[in-house]
């Protein structure tokens, strides 16, 4: 059996009479990266500063690495690594210094900081930076110096919360595959509400919405819930309306444009290949046919009902 790194049990906080998490329960075992999902004010930073040991909870235990966070905080967070939204970056170092800094913050033995910090460099791919001053860099290797600090005294847990935010697309690509890099031989918490973020690199979910967990299992499981549940058709000559509406397993019609549409339907995968028959066999002259998953919202109003039955 996989060793546990990260216990969480029934983690509760409160600020003043607002409860933002209720009854929190999960473990984190092995290598990889670990989804946590929520919409913004659903809870997730509030947890993940609990488990960095950055806020103390007002019910509940949290474990790592066997450690209990609150009773030992020094030795739980020797294996904690950190990246908060806000890079917490001092820009008028160099990124060698900085890292070092970082280094020296963690309790790195003084014989292997200058290891460390090397390896650090080299893993997050910003050893050719190393005498370049942080406020020079561009966001997507600052970025990559944030998680650098988040992995120098090579801890077994790491915690990024929105690690893309603010990206262009190419790097966007480039520090998902640093984050899955990293995750080789280290449990990483990936804290994110954009959905193809997780689905890009995540093995498991954990979602959080209203200060409670709706959903924990694997990618796979998850994806089960997002089912494609429209169709956006182009047609050349399209029929009524009415006529559409009579096909076999579309459940609503709109009408984006006088050739787009929309149908809803029951997420039966044949519904998108009768519709192309159907255009083909009455000259409808389809130009274009796609299916669209459920949005981000639909899937937590749908694990929110079915976890409160």
């Amino acid at each position: 059996m996989e060793n546990t790194i990260v216990k969480v049990e029934n983690l509760s906080h409160r600020y003043a009479a607002q409860w933002a998490v209720r009854d929190i329960n999960f473990e984190i075992s092995g290598q990889g990266v670990v989804g946590l999902l929520g919409t913004n004010g659903a809870g997730k930073s509030t947890t993940m500063n609990i488990i960095c040991g950055v806020l103390k909870q007002t019910k509940g235990e949290v474990y790592i690495a066997g450690v209990n966070l609150k009773d030992n905080p020094v030795a739980a967070k020797r294996n904690i690594g950190f990246m908060p939204q806000k890079l917490p970056l001092h820009y008028d170092f160099t990124v060698e210094e900085y890292l070092t800094y970082c280094a020296d913050l963690r309790m790195v033995e003084k014989t292997q900081v200058k290891k460390s910090v090397a390896e650090a460099l080299e893993r997050c791919g910003v050893a050719h930076f190393r005498d370049r001053l942080l406020r020079n860099l561009s966001g997507g290797y600052q970025q990559r110096v944030g998680i650098a600090q988040a992995i120098v005294h090579n801890p077994k847990f790491v915690v990024l919360d929105e690690p893309t935010n603010g990206l262009d697309p190419n790097q966007i690509v480039e520090v998902r595959n640093l984050i899955k890099h990293i995750s080789t031989d280290r449990a990483v918490l990936l804290s994110t509400h954009i959905l193809t973020e997780v689905q890009a690199t995540c093995r498991e979910i954990k979602m959080i919405e209203e200060g409670q967990m709706v959903f924990s299992g694997s990618l796979e499981m998850f994806n089960n819930y997002i089912e494609p549940n429209t169709l956006v058709v182009t047609l050349d000559a399209p029929p009524l309306t009415e006529v559409l509406m009579t096909l076999e397993g579309v459940k609503s019609v709109e009408q984006l444009t006088p050739y787009r549409f929309r149908l809803g339907y029951d997420g039966e995968k044949k519904t998108a290949q009768r519709v192309a028959a159907e255009s083909v066999k009455n000259e409808w002259g389809l130009m274009e046919l796609v299916v669209e998953k459920s949005s981000l919202d639909a899937v937590f109003a749908r694990l929110s009902k079915k976890n409160n039955h």
